[in-house]
């Protein structure tokens, strides 16, 4: 069953219908409902793509915290083969808010490392709702590193509201290991290839996501903070979240014209919720192609294409 955002309302009234007038019909099985059907179902598309076409910042950012996206283990399932989970940082345990491993992508052997924020109750507690621990980049670090001494490439898929906010986690060194994680980033002298998926929140995020090619879905958002914590500073109120979200440029589309990211992933109409197989598809094509074109690059002309990337963005605006 979909889940509507509050924005879907309009096509939450016409799937109802939809459902009620097939429920009619099969009670008598004898009533035409085939006209009446492709007129409504005509409409809830129509409703659908105009819902879509226009989305706010804010309503972009609802899509992206849909509870039915795809997350890792949805990628891994509907993308990749041959995935052998690495866990344990060797040095502290292992976290489940930040999964890896190695991994077929389309016949590519590749190193996979990704948020998983879990899809109920229980599995949201189990990954900490995609916040990673100290333990979770160290962990990435590790597996970094050893894509990096078999000549693998690395590919991120990124969605976390941010780092875990813990006490225990900085007691533990969170900042020093988002650091180091990202630091492992840029190091690498094999490609990378970064997808923000869902959300892209603060150093949890960039922490995965410091590559020579960062990918971004349609309807992803990317940004510094929460739009709901950035409004509880600037206006002191969470309710100015819609505002904070147009003013931070946390879209696709901003981002892509800022130069934070390097390319747009289109997403099956309504978002990847509404079709996960159709979303893991078109992400699997763009990965496949950005390898592709990394993949006769040396250690060095890597290292220069992410510094150079990184010290440009923002220049347009500078002038």
């Amino acid at each position: 069953m979909i889940s509507y955002l509050e924005f879907e309302k309009p096509v939450a009234v016409v799937d109802a219908k939809i459902a009620e007038l097939r429920a009619a019909a099969g009670e008598d099985g004898d009533v035409d409902i085939s006209r009446e059907l492709a007129r409504l179902e005509k409409k809830s598309a129509e409703l659908l793509a105009q819902a879509y076409s226009a989305l706010t910042p804010w309503q972009k950012t609802q899509v992206a915290r849909h509870p039915a996206r795809p997350h890792f283990r949805d990628y891994v399932a509907h993308m990749f083969s041959d995935f052998l989970p690495l866990g344990g940082d060797r040095l502290y345990g292992d976290d489940q808010a930040i999964m890896g491993g190695l991994a077929t992508l389309d016949g590519r052997r590749v190193m996979l490392i990704g948020h998983e924020k879990g899809n109920d109750t229980e599995s949201r507690i189990r990954h900490n709702f995609g916040m990673g621990k100290p333990e979770g980049y160290r962990k990435a670090i590790r597996l970094m590193e050893m894509a990096d001494r078999f000549g693998l490439p690395v590919v991120t898929l990124v969605d976390t509201s941010g780092a875990f906010p813990g006490i225990e986690a900085e007691e533990r060194g969170q900042a020093e290991a988002i650091a180091r994680s990202t630091e492992a980033c840029l190091a690498l002298g094999v490609p990378m290839v970064a997808a923000i998926v869902g959300e892209g929140g603060s150093g949890g995020a960039v922490a995965l996501a410091s590559a020579e090619r960062v990918l971004m879905f349609e309807h992803a958002v990317y940004s510094v903070i929460s739009p709901e914590g950035c409004a509880s500073i600037l206006w002191r109120t969470a309710e100015k979240a819609p505002q904070a979200a147009e003013a931070m440029k946390m879209t696709a589309q901003d981002l892509l014209e800022l130069g934070v990211i390097n390319r747009i992933v289109p997403e099956p109409m309504g978002g990847a919720h509404r079709d996960p197989e159709g979303a893991c598809a078109s992400l699997s094509a763009a990965l496949c192609e950005e390898l592709d074109a990394l993949a006769r690059r040396d250690a060095a002309s890597l290292r220069r294409a992410r510094e150079e990337r990184f010290l440009a963005i923002g220049e347009g605006l500078a002038r």
